[in-house]
């Protein structure tokens, strides 16, 4: 079993922030009926589904079907958005028995340019309060702080906590994963980390990774890649329309990245320029 899948329902977006790498391929939304067929061989692997890769979830046209479809399975759907289209269609996800947490990047803002982070915040803040009262966790996220290699586009935090307060009065509660601004509703911090990129250079190799042991991502066109990193499917190891997902766990590569972790080494070209996965080799 498996920990969680990735489901990319599509990789088109309404930003353009500096701390996302985008992505080249084809752009594209998952059908309603595809949605069906993929999520139906995922289910046996995994009761969670999170609805993240690359786009914005909230773009896709049939959210609704598609949410329906997930509740229908069984699913339990984690949703990741960078905020902006949640007053015009949140009611979507407070109205899905299937959807348990939505994340929302604050850090979305100030990567793509924004001027207004305390309306921006405000409208993200009360969303997270409608979420609570709709019996779901909502998780406001800053990944934007500077790191040892790395510096994060995060001006702009002092802005988005001080109205982030203005609805969540303090104290909060600080724990390891993040801070408790109210019951279910959590800031989590992190550090801006650097996407794998075939171009990038080498450094040092990542010795383990939580990608094909814990989760798997799977692209809107049916690609099934490692982790939810794998922006441009650099890594294909097979594809869902055609091929079953045990199939295409056991292949030789996927189980060449597999055993490679497991003896702390990164087998792949674009696994060894991964800054996200380095985190778990310190």
């Amino acid at each position: 079993m498996l920990k969680k899948a990735y489901l990319e329902i599509t990789n088109v977006c309404n930003l353009s922030c500096a701390f996302c790498p985008g992505t080249r391929r084809e752009k594209g939304f998952l059908t309603p009926e595809g949605f069906g067929l993929l999520t139906g061989k995922l289910r046996p692997h995994t009761e969670y589904l999170y609805l993240h890769l690359m786009g914005e979830p909230l773009l896709h046209p049939q959210l609704g079907e598609i949410l329906a479809r997930a509740e229908a399975l069984g699913f339990r759907v984690m949703v990741t958005t960078n905020g902006t289209l949640l007053e015009e269609r949140g009611g979507l996800l407070l109205d899905s028995p299937a959807v348990e947490r939505v994340s929302v990047s604050l850090q979305s803002f100030e990567g793509s340019g924004g001027e207004r982070p305390e309306a921006y915040a405000a409208s993200c803040a009360a969303f997270a309060q409608a979420a609570t009262s709709a019996g779901k966790r909502c998780a406001l996220r800053l990944w934007n702080l500077d790191g040892a290699d790395t510096r994060g586009a995060n001006a702009l935090n002092g802005a988005i906590l001080a109205q982030l307060e203005r609805t969540f009065p303090k104290p909060w509660r600080e724990g390891w994963q993040g801070t408790t601004l109210a019951p279910n509703v959590f800031l989590e911090w992190g550090e801006r980390f650097d996407w794998p990129n075939l171009s990038a250079s080498d450094g040092v190799p990542p010795s383990f990774c939580h990608g094909l042991r814990d989760q798997i991502g799977v692209l809107w066109d049916g690609t099934v890649v490692p982790c939810c990193l794998d922006h441009e499917g650099d890594v294909p190891l097979g594809n869902l329309y055609t091929q079953e997902l045990d199939h295409i766990l056991n292949s030789p590569r996927a189980r060449a990245i597999y055993d490679g972790f497991s003896r702390g080494r990164a087998v792949e070209e674009l696994c060894r320029r991964c800054g996200f996965a380095r985190r778990f080799s310190r």
